[in-house]
């Protein structure tokens, strides 16, 4: 049963959209009525789940995750899959946003682009849904698409998943690494940039390495957002977060969403869903202390991800709620980090 004195949870970054993609017309009944995944509707209503971001992404063929034995290793380093063209990329970008469009003529979801959607969905129990991208393959070098899908509800773009574009390069999945890998963005990728703040997009850095992430810090205008990163000083994984970077995301007033995958929370980096809940304690109580309290929230990447056993799925996020206060995160830091910081961090980016 859900605990109504916890507050909704909001959410940086989930995978729905790619598993539905993969699971054809029948997914979409999953959805509404329960089937085996991270989310769906009847568990988001029974752990308090709101909404969140829903990435758009391409996968690769053979997909990463089907990798996964690799990141048990003591060290690893997987090889990234080649980019993807954008005559590939668009039509799968293109499905799965028209997944999200059925599963809100399902009444499943709203697709929301403005914070009053959002608060709206959540003082009416409708699950909220940001359209994100996540890696940009699916945006041409003259941003007519880019025009397009804001038009269809794109609120959120990552210019890369790890693999490269034709904006810039990613961090591979490697153990122990920092991202301070390859070159940063290409002149299409400043672009892009800035095309974003024009329309209000959220720019996603969580994918990006250190020499991209600082050339959207010169770029942008915007706060600088990873929606599904952690501390690299805990956990010295490539997907990681530098102090230096935490500070940038700090002086720009942006954000970071704690992410569940358990290879970028570990401090051995490895694919284990035995890891404790006092693991991801101690990567939020870092993050609070190097960007602050009103900077933080959560980013799962469920369904996209192997998170710690003991969440398992969005019913698991009462544990982990109930872990955080016994953890002595009080009533108003409790309700930053599960909502009203994504919340605040959309009002100052999004133009509405």
């Amino acid at each position: 049963m859900t605990d109504y004195s916890l507050p909704l949870i909001f959410d940086g970054h989930n995978d729905v959209l790619l598993k539905q993609f993969f699971m054809g017309p029948k997914g979409r009944q999953g959805f509404l009525r329960g089937y085996d995944a991270h989310i769906d509707v009847p568990k988001a209503q029974k752990g308090g789940f709101a909404g969140g971001f829903f990435a758009i992404y391409i996968p690769s063929k053979p997909d990463l995750a089907l990798k996964d034995e690799e990141m048990c290793s003591p060290t690893y380093d997987l090889t990234l899959p080649p980019a993807i063209a954008y005559k590939d990329a668009l039509p799968v970008a293109m499905a799965q946003a028209a997944i999200l469009s059925r599963l809100q003529d399902d009444g499943a979801l709203k697709i929301c682009t403005s914070v009053a959607d959002i608060r709206n969905c959540m003082e009416n129990g409708l699950m909220a849904a940001i359209m994100h991208m996540e890696g940009a393959e699916a945006i041409d070098e003259t941003f007519d698409a880019l025009e397009i899908f804001h038009k269809a509800g794109l609120r959120s773009l990552g210019p890369v998943w790890s693999r490269p574009t034709i904006f810039g390069h990613g961090v591979p999945f490697r153990f122990p690494s920092s991202g301070d890998i390859g070159p940063g963005l290409t002149d299409t990728g400043k672009e892009l940039v800035r095309q974003c703040n024009r329309l209000g997009i959220m720019l996603d850095l969580s994918h990006l390495n250190e020499a991209g992430f600082w050339d959207v810090a010169k770029t942008s205008d915007a706060p600088l957002v990873a929606t599904h990163s952690n501390a690299y000083t805990i956990s010295k994984h490539a997907r990681n977060l530098s102090d230096r970077q935490l500070g940038a995301i700090k002086d720009s007033n942006g954000m970071v969403g704690l992410n569940f995958a358990v290879a970028f929370l570990r401090e051995d980096g490895q694919m284990n869903s035995e890891t404790g809940l006092d693991v991801m304690l101690r990567h939020l109580d870092y993050l609070i202390s190097h960007v602050g309290e009103s900077r933080v929230g959560l980013g799962s990447d469920f369904d996209g991800a192997m998170v710690p056993e003991k969440i398992g799925d969005v019913v698991g996020l009462l544990d982990l709620r109930h872990a955080m206060e016994q953890h002595g995160v009080g009533k108003s830091l409790m309700k930053k980090i599960c909502h009203e910081n994504w919340l605040n961090l959309l009002e100052r980016t999004w133009k509405q």
